[in-house]
This record gives structure tokens, C-alpha cells and sequence, in this order.
């Protein structure tokens, strides 16, 4: 717990930090926070972290989060120019991810949470800064970079994961299933609409490497 602590404690500071440095890009110091906090579930995985600690733990993160979106106390890790839900909806995620699959299954776990952190996080990065061909879906814009790096972060992630299984002799859905998993999230992430996305698609991909493995 005090390796989770600790290491959600360095991300708040490093977004503030980001968040002083470049004003101007307020949504990177959002997107830091968003991909930081994937690690967590790893970190609890190699550490061996009790379901009894873990559940509560999330559940209360997601409040604050809650509590962060409408009072501002933390401004660099919330959403910025959009009304969006996503930073509470990325805890619910998480916490439902745990009452599910902790401590039996982790790699379900740690796949649904890291899709949705590297995968979406490299969209929300990429797509507006890299020039592309875009599209709106539901009033909110995709482009084909942003599109792209979904993907391509969902699967670095999803083989990750499964080397991981591998190693700690778990059960893992093969090549196929694992690009069965990143299209899913992919179309997921394409019908975001107030940032809810930041649950579908991590309960959804880690619902699914549970149905594949």
C-alpha cells in the first residue's frame, strides 16, 4: 500500500509540475495523471496487495476523484475544456475490475486498466497534436492518429500482459484473442461520450482476457 501511495503521491506532483511548465497544454498534465495510474494495478500485482485492502483503497480514490471533479482542489489531473466524467469513471473502472477478478485473476485485471491507460492515453495525446483525417462520432472528435494509437498502445499492452501470465503461470487468451480484445476497445473508444468510455473499455477488455484465457 505505501508503494501505491507513493507512487500516486509522485503523479500528482509530476502533473502539477506539467501543469506549471506548459499552461498552455493543460490537457498534458490530465493524460500524465490518466497513463500513470495504469501502473498502479501492476504495482499491487508484484506486491501482492489483499483484496481486502485493494477494494477499499480504489473505492476510496474514486471518491476523491469525485470530490476533485467538482471542487477543483487538484485541477491538473481533471478534464479541461469538456465536460467529461472520465477521471471518476477510470476509478469505478477500477474498483469494479477488483471486485471481479482480485486477487484470482490479476492479468484480467491489469489488462482492462492498462488498454484503457497507455491505449487511450496516447490517443488523447497524439490525436490532436499529429494532423490526420478525422471524424465525429456522438459530437465528439476521433482522427485516424489518435485512432491508431489506441490500438497500438491496446495491443503493447495486452502482449505485456501476457508475458506477464506467462511467467507467473496464469491463463491468457492467445494472439488471436488478444487482437479480438484491441479491436473491441478500439470501437469502445470511439463512442466516448462525457469521458464514460473511461469505464467501458477497461471493464469491457479485462471482462473479455477473462472469457479468452
Amino acid at each position: 500500500m505505501a508503494a501505491v501511495a507513493g507512487w500516486l503521491t509522485l503523479l500528482a506532483a509530476a502533473a502539477m509540475a506539467v501543469r506549471r511548465r506548459w499552461n498552455g497544454q493543460r490537457e498534458w498534465s490530465r493524460k500524465l495523471a490518466h497513463i500513470g495510474t495504469g501502473a498502479v494495478i501492476p504495482i499491487a500485482w508484484v506486491c501482492g496487495i489483499d483484496r481486502r485492502l485493494a477494494i477499499p483503497a480504489a473505492g476510496l480514490i474514486t471518491l476523491l476523484t469525485a470530490f476533485n471533479h467538482r471542487w477543483r482542489v487538484i485541477p491538473a489531473i481533471e478534464d479541461v475544456g469538456r465536460h467529461s466524467y472520465g477521471t471518476i469513471a477510470y476509478g469505478a473502472s477500477i474498483t469494479c475490475l477488483l471486485l471481479l477478478y482480485w486477487p484470482a485473476e490479476p492479468a484480467s485485471v491489469t489488462a482492462g486498466v492498462l488498454v484503457m491507460a497507455l491505449g487511450d492515453g496516447l490517443a488523447g495525446l497524439l490525436g490532436p497534436l499529429v494532423p490526420s483525417p478525422s471524424w465525429t462520432i456522438w459530437g465528439q472528435r476521433k482522427s485516424l492518429v489518435g485512432t491508431a494509437a489506441m490500438a497500438g498502445g491496446s495491443v503493447a499492452m495486452l502482449l505485456l500482459v501476457q508475458r506477464l501470465a506467462a511467467a507467473t503461470g496464469q491463463s491468457h487468451p492467445g494472439t488471436l484473442g488478444l487482437l479480438a480484445i484491441a479491436a473491441v476497445a478500439v470501437l469502445l473508444e470511439q463512442a466516448a461520450v462525457a469521458g464514460f468510455d473511461n469505464f467501458s473499455v477497461p471493464v469491457v477488455s479485462g471482462w473479455l482476457w477473462h472469457q479468452l484465457s
